[in-house]
Order: structure tokens, then sequence, then C-alpha cells
């Protein structure tokens, strides 16, 4: 089994080294599907809109609710990240190199969200990158039975993972 995951300390980390790992395997030219998150923040001192791209090339899809300045709890748009499931679902072909999966949350600890695309990439033999906090480690790592490897978030150590288990060499690429 090819699946793999990394946590980052801090907020919005992961997001951004996903976001470069699949710029870059993009530019080596490996057929990454997925998503990745896009954090933008907020002038007015609300936490920040989060945005997801579907890989390889888009949309962009808003995932978060402005429920208003006195709105407390999860403020994911359950909707909208259903239609980026959807989307990554029907981009995800024996083409695929490598399924990154921006966060396995509460949706997917939950038996939602991305955790058939991921059940169906792994079946399939494709590698999958997911990102992970802490709050939903265990139920990764339950649903994996933990059998993924957890690796460190950086790029290179991310970068030599996806290369490896897509069959290349780093230093051809």
């Amino acid at each position: 089994m090819k699946l793999a995951f990394t946590m980052a300390p801090g907020r919005g980390d992961i997001d951004l080294v996903l976001q470069r790992l699949a710029t870059g395997l993009a530019a080596r030219g490996l057929s990454c599907c997925g998503t990745v998150q896009i954090n933008t923040e907020r002038d007015d001192a609300r936490p920040c809109d989060m945005d997801v791209r579907v890989l390889p090339d888009g949309p962009v899809l808003r995932i978060s609710q402005d429920r208003g300045p006195e709105a407390r709890g999860c403020r994911l748009d359950a909707g909208a990240l259903e239609t980026a499931v959807g989307l990554v679902a029907a981009r995800l072909s024996s083409g695929t190199d490598l399924l990154i999966v921006n966060k396995f949350g509460k949706h997917e600890a939950e038996g939602r969200g991305f955790r058939d695309v991921i059940a169906a990439a792994v079946a399939a033999d494709v590698p999958v990158l997911v990102g992970l906090n802490a709050l939903n480690r265990a139920a990764f790592e339950a649903f994996s039975g933990g059998a993924a490897v957890e690796l460190a978030p950086d790029l290179p150590t991310l970068e030599g993972w996806a290369l490896s288990v897509a069959g290349l060499d780093a230093a051809a690429c």
C-alpha cells in the first residue's frame, strides 16, 4: 500500500507545503489528482477564508462559510467539500501518479468527505498523500489499518517519497 500522511505544527503550514509539492511535481511531469488548500487571511480579524484548488488545474472552490462575527464552531461548507470530492473522484484514473488530499478531517473521520476517494485510489494502486492534524490521527490510523507511512512535512522528503512511489528517480527529473 502506497499511503502516507504528513503533519505540521503551525496553522496552515501543511497547506503551504502540499501546495508547493503539487506545483513542483506537476513541473516534473507527474499527474497529480486531489486538492490543495489555499487560506486567505481576512482584514476584519475573523478566521481565514478556506478554498481548495482541485488538481491539476482547478477549479478553486470556497469550502468555508462566513457565518458572521459572533458565530462559533465549524465553518466548513460541507456541500462545497462534497463538490470537490466529486470532481476529484471523476478525475482519478489509473494514469494518476499521486492523489494528494489536503486534509483527512472530521468529515473523513466520520466516513464522509474524501474517505471513499482515498480508498478507491489505494485499491487502484495509486499512491496517496494526506495532510493530517492531531485531532484526526486516531481515526486516520484506524481507517488505514496502521499501514500509512508518516513523512516529515518538508518539501524534499515529500518530493522524494512521491517520486519514489511513482517509480521515478529524483535525479532524472
